[in-house]
């Protein structure tokens, strides 16, 4: 007869494998102990513990769990398989309203949470739900979706981790300074902040250069600048700034979807001003930065503030955007390489469904972003990318004290690969996810 399993031992041990910690020391191990959905144990701590369950590796590699810090869920599973923009031609779009019922509303939620657990995605931020689309055209992102979102997270059935940001404009399109103001006071519902955070709010602030409608300095080639997309107050630009100020001033995280240069630095003139104000859940941060410019990555990281970049979108987009950007100009957009090497606070994140959602297709663009400005393709290099997929996601939620690496007392959310991510050469869409667990709990496991 076995021996009883005591509450002091562990209930799920995995082993025999890499698993890179993405601790500050990028400790690699090989062993994890977990109880109750926490790591309390590596290599021979977690080895000396009994165990319920084991999973063996098999010199399979182990990762922190993705998390997207930009992916419009309940879109996507109403959408997929399809995006936006793909290599493949596109088949037959939907359009017009993608659901509309409570059961519709599920549905599209839970496709959502079984797609990201087959990739390896165990966290990621919904990026604008709220009244100002109560009225849009694809149903996915009104208050009906948040009330399924907090119905859901209710009965316990989330498999992914969820940060989120209201939305009192419409998506992509105007915002008005009175329906901002108004819905900014709404009351919250009351959630688990480690399964469904409800952080801050979203402001588009303009559109992408692609279409000149990114508010930028520097005319595009038909002699245009774009501009703003807020409305109220005296004009635009007051609205925009009163937006800003109010958010900041009630302790919430602001996340501004600006591609212009001019749209950036209005945001960073408003984030300086606001020291004052309450510190939000998680750091302030920009939303694509097309367009940022060396002096505003450097203000953004001095004020710990963040970008939430597309380099997969960037790929795709990238001839559209030069006839708006000339040559020269566009060799400077997407400055991924400079935001690294600033240490200013970088995401990489796919706006799915805009691009696929799969991660390891966005860490190839980006590596290809990298290559031209001249970065090795090494070890190093692609632990940076990952980390921003996990370590700085993490800051972004403004919960890195409890997830995004593999360390004793955080969750137990991590990506099981076939392969070696770190390994200088290999494809990352070479890489097969072979598990995905959540809290401790298995949420996909490849037959």
């Amino acid at each position: 007869m076995s021996e009883a399993i005591s509450g002091d031992d562990a209930d799920l041990i995995i082993r025999g494998g890499r698993i890179h910690t993405f601790d500050e020391s990028d400790t690699t191990v090989r062993a994890l102990a977990v109880r109750a959905g926490r790591i309390v144990g590596l290599d021979a701590e977690a080895e000396r513990l009994r165990a319920r369950s084991t999973i063996e590796l098999d010199g399979r590699t182990a990762i922190p769990g993705i998390n997207d810090a930009h992916l419009h869920a309940a879109w996507l599973g109403a959408r997929w398989p399809h995006l936006f923009f793909s290599d493949t031609p596109p088949d037959q779009q939907p359009s017009g309203r993608l659901v509309s019922t409570e059961a519709e509303r599920r549905s599209a939620l839970r496709a959502a949470w079984r797609l990201l657990a087959e990739l390896g995605v165990t966290s990621y931020t919904e990026p604008g739900i709220g009244p100002g689309e109560d009225d849009g055209e694809t149903g996915c992102f009104g208050s009906d979706m948040l009330a399924t979102y907090v119905a859901l997270h209710g009965e316990g059935a989330q498999t992914s981790r969820v940060t989120m940001l209201r939305l009192f404009g419409t998506i992509d399109g105007e915002s008005t300074l009175e329906d901002f103001e108004r819905g900014i006071r709404t009351p919250l519902p009351t959630t688990d902040p480690r399964w469904l955070a409800i952080t801050g709010v979203k402001i588009f602030a303009d559109g992408i250069p692609p279409l000149a409608t990114a508010w930028v300095d520097e005319p595009y080639t038909d002699g245009t600048t774009g501009g703003l997309l807020t409305r109220g107050g005296h004009d635009p630009l007051s609205a925009f700034h009163r937006m800003l100020g109010l958010a900041a001033s009630l302790g919430l995280q602001i996340a501004v979807h600006a591609t212009g240069d001019r749209s950036i630095t209005e945001f960073v003139r408003v984030l300086e001003r606001s020291n004052g104000h309450p510190a939000p859940p998680g750091p302030h941060y920009v939303v694509h930065g097309d367009l940022a410019t060396l002096e505003q990555i450097e203000r953004m990281r001095r004020l710990g503030a963040g970008f939430a970049v597309q380099p997969l979108i960037a790929a795709h987009t990238h001839s559209w955007a030069r006839a708006q950007l000339g040559a020269e100009r566009l060799a400077t957009a997407w400055p991924l390489a400079e935001m690294l090497a600033s240490g200013v606070l970088t995401t990489i994140t796919s706006d799915a469904p805009i691009a696929t959602p799969d991660w390891r297709r966005g860490l190839a663009a980006s590596l290809d972003l990298l290559a031209a400005a001249g970065s090795p393709d090494d070890a190093g290099t692609r632990r940076a990318l990952l980390r921003t997929m996990t370590v700085d996601a993490a800051r972004q939620d403004g919960a890195p004290t409890w997830k995004g690496t593999l360390e004793i007392g955080k969750v137990a959310d991590l990506a099981i690969l076939d392969e070696d991510p770190l390994e200088p050469g290999r494809a990352f869409s070479s890489l097969d996810v072979a598990r995905t667990i959540v809290d401790g709990r298995t949420v996909f496991a490849r037959e």
